[in-house]
């Protein structure tokens, strides 16, 4: 995501405050939305993947995924 609609979504969050979003700018500030949420999952992801955890014996081994999400 870059800079430009990094700076939208705080215009039209600035905006919401001042007076109600008309309904083509809130589709607006929810696709931004979720584009970001997507983009800081998908690092997140990224990051865990390459984590590794050592036992106390002094064996290393890769972080598993869970099987079923946390909710």
């Amino acid at each position: 995501m870059d800079k430009k609609e990094l700076a939208r979504i705080s215009e039209l969050t600035r905006i919401s405050r001042e007076r109600e979003l008309t309904p083509a700018e809130q589709e607006e500030r929810q696709a931004l939305r979720a584009a970001y949420i997507a983009e800081i999952r998908a690092d997140l992801v990224g990051t865990l993947d390459n984590v590794s955890l050592k036992n106390p014996d002094g064996s290393i081994e890769p972080l598993k995924r869970r099987s079923k999400p946390m909710s």
